[in-house]
């Protein structure tokens, strides 16, 4: 199963959207949680509408328009999501009017837009699609499972250009749960120090991601997306690499053929361990580069590390922001993602130049 990247669209607390430029310059985040730089809706909705909606239905309309600018494509055949959180925004507002009314008087409104499936729907609505359209929710696999469905209907040849993305959202509220539970550091660490900060807890984030998966490589492609693998709860290392391996294997290649490992470092020595131990062992000859200094911890951060594999293998450039030790890469035809979150939902997706 393979398929090309011909197209992307991504907002988060980075500079990635209405730009050319590739992380020549990091925006530094001094605080516990990264909220994402927004554009003006007003060039991708009409302001009546924008009013009425949250955060990150706007992100992502906004993402995913970017997105089909960027492909040339004006419809795509499916659209397939990940989200872990849905709208939380809303589910909290909902949420909020229950406990604040005595659970009378409640409008639909926040809701119904609470869904999980209400970006996806809304993207459709926009573009009067009536094709295919799927969300999945599953946790730190959101994403992941959004990709194996584009690339399973792209190899059995029942689309050509399929829509995926990741959104997540961040909200004060979420933040403060996450934080009593030990997902986020006590202290506060400038992003470009996370991963030297050998303490528990990371940083919160957000974004939305997006991209056109194609069947056939076009003028705007960015790589080739040849396989990806989930690995829940592995028991070892040893079983961490065993899939990585055959992942490798299943497209002809061992680990010495991968130029550059983008790894999901997220600064929390509990779960970072995964990471250091594939630098010195199985990817040691690989130049090792790191994302989520950049848009922060939470569930389908895999989707802004995938734009960043993507606009390495384009760019041909390792950005100094991201890179882990020195670079060993003169030319770069295969990436390596290897993302995991708490240490529990571990994924690994192979991404070539095409």
């Amino acid at each position: 199963m393979e398929g090309y990247i011909n197209g992307i669209g991504i907002i988060s607390p980075q500079k990635t959207f209405d730009t050319p430029d590739f992380l020549s310059e990091v925006v530094e985040h001094n605080s516990k949680a990264l909220y994402s730089i927004e554009p003006s809706y007003k060039e991708f909705l009409n302001p009546n509408l924008a009013r009425r909606m949250a955060r990150i239905i706007k992100m992502s309309i906004a993402a995913s328009t970017i997105c089909f600018r960027d492909a040339k494509v004006e419809m795509p055949d499916a659209i397939m999501t990940g989200t872990a959180l849905g709208c939380l925004e809303d589910t909290e507002k909902f949420l909020w009017a229950i406990i604040h009314d005595d659970e009378q008087f409640l409008t639909p409104t926040s809701f119904i837009q609470s869904t999980h499936n209400t970006v996806s729907a809304q993207i459709a609505l926009q573009l009067k699609c009536m094709n295919y359209n799927f969300t999945y929710v599953h946790k730190g696999f959101s994403f992941e499972s959004a990709v194996l469905d584009a690339l399973m209907t792209l190899a059995e040849g029942e689309a050509k250009n399929i829509l995926i993305g990741g959104h997540d959202e961040m909200t004060d509220k979420y933040y403060r749960v996450c934080d009593r539970i030990g997902y986020f550091k006590q202290e506060t660490v400038p992003t470009m120090e996370l991963i030297n900060r050998k303490t528990n807890g990371s940083i919160g984030g957000e974004g939305a991601a997006f991209f056109v998966l194609s069947k056939d490589k076009s003028e705007t492609s960015y790589a080739k997306l040849r396989g990806i693998k989930t690995i829940y709860k592995p028991e070892n290392n040893q079983e961490i690499e065993n899939k990585i391996n055959e992942l490798l294997a299943s497209n002809g290649l061992t680990a010495k053929d991968i130029d550059v490992v983008v790894y999901g470092n997220n600064g929390d020595a509990r779960f970072d361990k995964t990471y250091t131990h594939l630098q010195d062992n199985l990817l040691k000859d690989s130049t090792s580069t790191y994302f989520k200094h950049l848009c922060g911890e939470y569930q389908t951060a895999g989707s802004f590390g995938m734009w960043v594999a993507a606009k390495i293998i384009k760019t041909q450039t390792i950005p100094s922001a991201i890179l882990i030790g020195d670079n060993k890469s003169k030319s770069i035809k295969n990436v390596l993602i290897y993302n995991t979150f708490l240490d529990v939902d571990h994924s690994v997706y192979l991404l070539s130049q095409c």
